[in-house]
């Protein structure tokens, strides 16, 4: 199913939370929090502004970001779990 975001949100797929502690420990999965890290998969054409201009979105396509723990909305496309986010809920872009 294909699928386009309207203004200035986005479509982000949650990257898979660590199944692993640094030391090494096994993280069961009643313990595991949903990750706060995606992968953006599509964007919207932009904010409408006041003036009626349209402001081109940060994020764009294969960006990886940081979003708050309870931010957007989840969505399921295609049987995986998806999250619609305006871009202001996004809080950085993850830079190699």
């Amino acid at each position: 199913m294909k699928i386009r975001p309207l203004y200035d949100r986005i479509i982000v797929k949650r990257l898979e939370a660590e199944t692993k502690t640094k030391s090494g420990l096994y993280i069961p999965d009643s313990a595991k929090e949903k990750p706060i890290e995606g992968e953006v998969i599509a964007v919207g054409n932009g904010k409408v502004l006041d003036d009626g201009s349209v402001r081109t979105l940060e994020v764009k396509v294969g960006d990886r970001i940081l979003f708050g723990k309870y931010s957007g909305t989840e969505i399921k496309l295609d049987g995986e779990e998806h999250l619609i986010l305006r871009e202001d809920e996004v809080l950085a872009v993850v830079e190699a």
